[in-house]
């Protein structure tokens, strides 16, 4: 069966509290087990008793990126790879300990800056769409709703397309970040950085733990998207 917006607007307009508990729910859910996991592996010290910053330096200079730098930033699970400066920043739980979390997220973010320097094709896509995302973010929203008010249906539909790159972004960015643990795990293994198979698997949990936020993000902008579908549809259907 082919999916039909006109039956969807109407079983959204029926069971919106579907809508409210994934949009609520399934975000805190995720947010939660990622603090839970990171929680219980920041107290378990890796063998190798290296911080987060010196594993990452450590794989940025296996990796010839000499150029790429470390600083640490504030904020708790604030870690990212900025590519406009090529600067690794670690959050401080990140950046001086040597557990096996702080490995992981720490090798994480090398991941991004590796995928930076090899122009990974996703992450050239997402890069490339923040602009876009940006402008979603501002209009998107004001156009659906200028949109119905106006009965100008047509305005509506771009900000429903405006709405739609939010989705996309968060389904590009699952290939790039699922990669980049990937790569961790890969260098983490190769440098002999994790020893046993306790710790491996406590890196393995942390990142597959973070990963699941932006599963979480990509639904809320799916139901997101379809909610508005089904307010257009509606409203639509009313003025006919």
């Amino acid at each position: 069966m082919f999916f039909n917006p006109w039956m969807w607007g109407m079983y959204m307009n029926n069971n919106i509290w579907i809508y409210l508990i994934v949009a609520m729910m399934v975000p805190l859910i995720a947010q939660g087990y990622l603090m839970s996991t990171f929680g219980r592996y920041k107290k378990e010290r890796a063998s190798s008793n290296m911080t987060g910053a010196q594993v990452a330096r450590r794989m940025l200079d296996n990796n010839g990126l000499y150029d790429v730098r470390i600083e640490q930033t504030n904020g708790k699970l604030s870690d990212h790879y900025d590519p406009r400066t090529k600067t690794v920043r670690l959050s401080p739980d990140i950046h001086d300990r040597p557990s096996v979390a702080a490995v992981a997220v720490a090798a994480h973010e090398v991941g991004h800056a590796i995928q930076h320097a090899n122009n990974y094709v996703p992450l050239k896509i997402r890069s490339a769409m923040v602009p876009v995302v940006n402008i979603a973010n501002r209009l998107g929203f004001i156009a659906i709703i200028a949109g119905i008010f106006l009965e100008m249906f047509v305005m509506a539909e771009i900000g429903i397309l405006l709405i739609a790159s939010l989705f996309i972004f968060q389904l590009i960015t699952l290939p790039v970040e699922f990669n980049a643990s990937r790569r961790a795990m890969v260098g983490l293994r190769e440098m002999n950085i994790l020893y046993d198979n306790n710790e491996i698997r406590g890196a393995r949990k942390t990142l597959n733990a973070a990963a699941l936020t932006y599963v979480a993000a990509l639904i809320v902008a799916l139901m997101e998207l379809l909610r508005w579908v089904a307010i257009l549809n509606n409203n639509r259907g009313r003025r006919r």
